[in-house]
């Protein structure tokens, strides 16, 4: 589908970001290209719809070189979704997801029936949401759309630079999710960058890990973490991440992110809806005053009962959560992820909200990284 060969990129001041790069991306594969900052995957992903042009070598795709296509006819014919997302402010949902197909000359009655059908593949009511605008959006529905909007042309190839990186954890955690679902449907060819290992793994079928402008290796999930190339992968992935002594795992309190976003019982729903689109959560946890928890409600309940104005957050809240104390073991904490499909753990500490683990926190946890020293998420617990 897509194939590099000898790629190179100099740039006139002799910074040379790509050398001799040779892979290939075959049809329906989801490849992540991952590395630290500068190394090169960014630039990879952009030389495919030739928004940066390679120096020397060829790039192919369903064998033909890209340099012979006209670029703009090339770039309609590839998604492309970025971490600013990009949706257009003066446009209505609809407009933003039908741009790309109205440009190509569509029939009203044609991508009218794709906006709802995709608008339906992400869970977004179209009834809901074809007329309204970003700003009324929260920052994971605008991705959402975002992500749908790449779709709408039907391309084969869909490229995605960093999209869910500028997400609070829950958010990003659903929509990798979504996404890994999304492509057992829809089945394109897509190209993934990241700077997240703990990403990667769970959503590609082939990991690129770049270093200084070269692919050190190109492989599985599976096989770079059972035989990684070199100390820079070991390093790069983490060499804790498939320790099989239950003895050395983390235990709830090392696998959480401290400080989850929190509201009281008695916020309007007006109110709650303004914070949870200015912290750019999709759900919020209800406390009382002394921390402990008494339940949850999302986004979309919110907005579904907007118009009761005498409804606070604490007449929709579901009591029903499971938890973890700070002292349960990974094994326990994995397993309620894998048998109630849950998106996120509160964690406990006396009956008092410390924390959360995603199902990300949980892989950092993992790979012997401090996760309590990390930058809470914005927002704290027990917001008035």
């Amino acid at each position: 589908m897509i194939t590099f060969k000898n790629v190179g990129k100099t740039y006139p001041d002799g910074f040379e970001a790509l050398k001799n790069i040779d892979f290939q991306i075959k049809e329906g594969e989801l490849v992540a290209l991952i590395g630290p900052s500068g190394c090169g995957k960014t630039t990879t992903m952009r030389m495919i719809n030739r928004l940066i042009e390679p120096s020397k070598g060829t790039i192919l795709i369903d064998g033909e070189d890209i340099a012979n296509r006209n670029p703009v006819e090339l770039r309609r014919n590839i998604g492309y979704v970025i971490q600013q997302i990009g949706l257009l402010p003066h446009m209505t949902i609809e407009d933003n997801i039908s741009l790309v197909p109205r440009l190509k000359g569509w029939e009203k009655e044609k991508y009218d029936g794709k906006v709802d059908e995709l608008l339906d593949l992400v869970g977004l009511d179209p009834k809901t949401f074809r007329t309204r605008y970003p700003s009324e959006l929260s920052g994971g529905q605008q991705q959402r759309i975002g992500v749908i909007r790449a779709l709408a042309a039907e391309p084969p190839i869909i490229l995605m630079d960093e999209p869910f990186s500028a997400l609070d954890p829950i958010s990003r955690e659903q929509l990798q999710d979504e996404l890994v679902k999304l492509q057992d449907t829809i089945k394109k060819t897509i190209v993934f960058v990241t700077h997240d290992m703990d990403e990667a793994i769970k959503i590609a079928d082939k990991i690129a890990i770049l270093n200084k402008g070269e692919i050190v290796q190109f492989d599985t999930p599976e096989r770079i973490l059972r035989h990684p190339a070199n100390d820079f992968v070991k390093g790069f992935i983490g060499e804790n991440r498939l320790s099989a002594d239950e003895s050395s795992m983390p235990e709830a309190v090392d696998l959480m992110r401290p400080n989850p976003v929190t509201a009281k019982v008695t916020r309007g729903l007006a109110e709650s809806l303004k914070m949870m689109k200015r912290y750019g959560v999709d759900s919020l946890l209800i406390t009382d005053q002394q921390n402990k928890l008494l339940g949850i409600t999302t986004l979309d309940k919110i907005e579904q009962h907007y118009p009761e104005e005498d409804k606070t957050i604490g007449d929709l809240m579901e009591k029903e959560i499971i938890t973890v104390d700070v002292s349960s073991t990974y094994t326990e904490v994995a397993e309620i992820f894998a048998t109630h499909g849950v998106h996120m753990i509160p964690v406990l500490d006396n009956g008092k909200l410390v924390g959360l683990i995603t199902r990300a926190s949980m892989m950092r946890g993992l790979a012997g990284l401090n996760i309590s020293a990390q930058k809470p998420v914005e927002g704290g617990a027990g917001i008035e």
